[in-house]
């Protein structure tokens, strides 16, 4: 049913990603599928780019594959099973793009409980559940 679970991850919190890892690693055993992790990093605004080394983008892509090859060895998910990815970009947009790029049939991402501020901006998972071309299930988190 599910071979390819993509499950966006927020380096910055890894704490709240825990949960929907989980939940994918039991999907991929369970259907006998594979894991994809992915990380996106933001895009230098413009105006900072004058203050920021020139090898900025490459030093945050270097740390977020190392912290995410981090995160995928404690994540209990069988090494054959388990793949990562880094985009840069928009985040939704990103996390979209790479459903495509490996036909994921399922999305499997962290979510905070909505706050008055997500009804009126909007959240990323709000924006990956309603333009994803594949099941997504968001899990929340306990608090």
């Amino acid at each position: 049913m599910f071979k390819s679970i993509l499950v966006p991850i927020d380096l910055a919190d890894t704490a709240l990603a825990r949960r929907a890892i989980e939940t994918a690693a039991t999907l991929a055993r369970t259907y006998d599928g594979k894991v994809r992790l992915l990380h996106v990093i933001s895009i230098t605004p413009v105006v900072l780019a004058e203050y920021v080394p020139a090898d900025f983008d490459d030093q945050q892509r270097g740390d977020a594959e190392v912290a995410l090859a981090e995160v995928a060895r404690e994540s209990g998910i069988e090494p054959e099973r388990l793949s990562t990815a880094v985009r840069q970009g928009g985040i939704y947009h990103e996390i979209i793009e790479e459903v495509g790029a490996i036909k994921a049939d399922l999305i499997v991402m962290s979510s905070h409980r909505p706050a008055m501020r997500s009804y009126f901006l909007g959240s990323n998972a709000g924006h990956v559940v309603r333009y994803a071309p594949c099941s997504v299930l968001v899990v929340r988190d306990d608090k």
